[in-house]
């Protein structure tokens, strides 16, 4: 992430709020010379100590744990493309614009008797979002296939010892700029513009 100080200045609170209603990340443990990367859907305790993810049993990830191991977290948010044309200033060049928090910890397996409590409470989460729609259950699966996907999975833990967090939302540019950037950004490439650009809004605030 970037190390610019002034990208840096989000606490603690605000990073782990951010990545707990993100709920989604990307996964990185250690081998040898390569990590290994899995695309996870997490849910991150209150206060902010543990996120409790699962993985299929086959995933590498799982088989280099033996059974705990050092681990990163990576929560990406919105991200898009800034044209320096857009500051209406002189000597400026591209860049790109983006929220992220990592956490870092220990990744430990999880006892597999956790695992049924771990997948309630990771649908919930995101399935009382769908309001009013019906939150589903694992009642409405057969038992037989239910626990046939079980036996695919591994619950684990990633007790979180540090996070960070960086906001590069044009903080370095003077007020008149970064208000430009709002409005134009929008129109650029990447991924929910709508939702950086009300996060850039939200810091000139």
């Amino acid at each position: 992430m970037h190390p610019n100080p002034i990208f840096r200045a989000a606490d603690r609170d605000q990073n782990l709020a951010y990545a707990r209603d993100r709920g989604f990340g990307i996964l990185a443990v250690c081998d040898g010379d390569l990590p290994l990367l899995s695309h996870v859907p997490f849910v991150l305790s209150e206060d902010g100590t543990w996120a409790d993810l699962h993985l299929v049993r086959s995933n590498p990830i799982v088989r280099l744990l033996k059974p705990a191991g050092p681990a990163r977290l990576a929560v990406s948010g919105p991200d898009g493309y800034v044209s320096p044309d857009w500051y209406g200033l002189e000597d400026q060049v591209p860049t790109w614009n983006y929220i992220a928090v990592h956490l870092m910890g220990e990744l430990e397996l999880r006892p597999q008797e956790e695992l049924r409590d771990l997948l309630e409470r990771q649908s919930d989460f995101f399935e009382q979002r769908l309001a009013p729609k019906p939150v589903w259950r694992s009642e409405k699966m057969a038992p037989e296939a239910l626990d046939r996907m079980m036996r695919m999975i591994v619950p684990l833990r990633l007790n979180v010892a540090e996070s960070s967090g960086t906001w590069k939302l044009s903080q370095n540019k003077p007020e008149p700029a970064r208000r430009a950037v709002c409005d134009s950004i929008e129109q650029g490439s990447g991924a929910d513009l709508s939702g950086l650009a009300q996060a850039m809004r939200d810091a000139l605030d």
